[in-house]
């Protein structure tokens, strides 16, 4: 078993093209032998983003802190705050985007160990 405080994570900046103001946490991920999935942990600061992108897997998402946007590959913006969960399908582009012009958004994403 483990346990850790998202405090106890490393942060580390995303240099993704696009990126603006966005930080990942890996607190529970392969290198402590998940089985299937790593949970991260983004950060995004007021106005930032995560790159506008795709890939071939899900990810699954619940939204701690803040509130902001999810950007589908229509360019339609659906409204996300703490609370919610938000499900990202395989090769579908998207983008989050912190809407607060003074608080972090936060969220957990889980997605298979393979490409945290």
């Amino acid at each position: 078993m483990k346990i850790i405080s998202i405090d106890q994570a490393e942060k580390k900046k995303v240099e993704m093209a696009g990126a603006q103001g966005a930080w990942k946490q890996i607190p529970l991920g392969s290198s402590d032998g998940v089985p299937v999935y790593s949970y991260r942990v983004f950060t995004v600061e007021p106005g930032g983003n995560t790159p506008y992108h795709s890939h071939p897997y899900e990810h699954m998402n619940f939204i701690i802190e803040g509130e902001g946007v999810l950007v589908n590959e229509k360019g339609e913006e659906k409204q996300i705050r703490a609370g919610d969960f938000a499900l990202v399908l395989p090769d579908e582009k998207h983008q989050y985007r912190n809407s607060s012009p003074d608080k972090v958004f936060r969220m957990i994403c889980g997605v298979p160990k393979e490409f945290e």
